[in-house]
């Protein structure tokens, strides 16, 4: 499996900015490595694969990163360090609060429209009536800005998201037992070669194209066995056939031997999911009373697996 997750490597793309990003990582996780403090890499969004080599179409992956970008919000609350992998233009920590133009609706200028306005004396204050929706999240962005635990490093292409999470592993590694790894990206199961992929963007002129695709090697394998043998990962299912959610999670965890999977149904995902191991499931649920006091499911899912991090790394100091 070794050499053939290295061949597909071998052809995979580089990010222009890997090198780049690499240093971001390895810098962060030397910070966390020196205090001792937990971290987990969060992946969030959708992987796009390119349909030709100049891209103008490309496949995607359905994922707006609203589980992601929430967790990492959740996991920084309850003191991890957090490297967000996210999709460019996807959902962020504590952005994904003030989408659209919701937050231009909550500014206001000292000055009308008809006024000559100097940049000097202008001033667009939060409205009184706002204030409560964005101070709370304001400070927190502070705090965790100020102590220096959230590293966001975006992908676009599955080349890029592949890339750039065995860059991660890999600096994770030193971490051991206190790395946790919570795989929410929808990444893509199919791509297509490099060496398949027309240069120029496809022509309609030609008729139907006729496009060939390939499965992506599973990578939880080496990144479990190889790339962080002592890290708690996590990854995520969904299933659109509530019958075989369970089978296919337990299934996952028999391949890989990781140590859990969340397990959700489309249709219910944002208010029920079951955590899988290898030995009991259980369901996390959101009721509505619950939902209406603005609780979201990712508090109740971050505070679950802290517990079981904990307990991890407590047994692992132990051996």
């Amino acid at each position: 499996m070794s050499s053939h997750i290295e061949e597909f490597y071998s052809c995979l793309p580089e990010p222009i900015d890997l090198e780049e990003s690499k240093k971001l990582i390895q810098d962060f996780c030397c910070r966390n490595t020196e205090t001792d403090c937990k971290t987990v890499l969060v992946t969030s969004g959708g992987t796009t694969v390119p349909l030709e080599h100049n891209t103008v179409r490309f496949v995607d992956n359905f994922s707006a990163g609203t589980r992601g970008s929430a967790s990492a919000e959740y996991f920084l609350e309850n003191g991890y360090s957090v490297i967000f992998l996210y999709r460019l233009k996807s959902l962020e920590p504590y952005v994904r609060h003030f989408t659209g133009q919701a937050f231009l609706d909550m500014l206001e200028t000292n000055k009308s429209g008809k006024e000559k306005c100097i940049v000097g004396e202008l001033t667009f204050p939060v409205k009184q009536e706002s204030v409560a929706a964005v101070l709370p999240i304001l400070l927190r962005y502070q705090s965790v800005k100020e102590t220096g635990r959230l590293l966001c490093i975006p992908f676009t292409s599955l080349a890029d998201y592949l890339w750039l999470l065995r860059a991660v592993s890999e600096s994770l590694a030193d971490l051991g037992p206190r790395a946790l790894l919570y795989l929410a990206a929808a990444v893509s199961d199919f791509y297509i070669p490099a060496n398949e992929m027309p240069t120029h963007k496809m022509q309609s002129e030609a008729g139907p194209p006729t496009i060939s695709l390939q499965l992506v090697p599973k990578v939880l394998e080496p990144l479990v066995n190889t790339w962080l043998p002592h890290a708690f990962v996590v990854s995520f299912k969904l299933e659109t056939d509530e019958s075989l959610l369970i089978s296919k999670a337990r299934g996952a965890l028999t391949k890989y031997k990781h140590k859990l999977v969340i397990a959700n149904i489309l249709q219910t995902r944002k208010n029920k999911v079951v955590m899988v191991t290898t030995d009991s499931h259980y369901e996390i649920v959101v009721t509505q009373e619950e939902t209406n006091s603005a609780v979201e499911i990712e508090s109740k899912i971050v505070a679950d697996l802290k517990q079981k991090h904990d307990h991890f790394i407590a047994v692992s100091h132990c051996r």
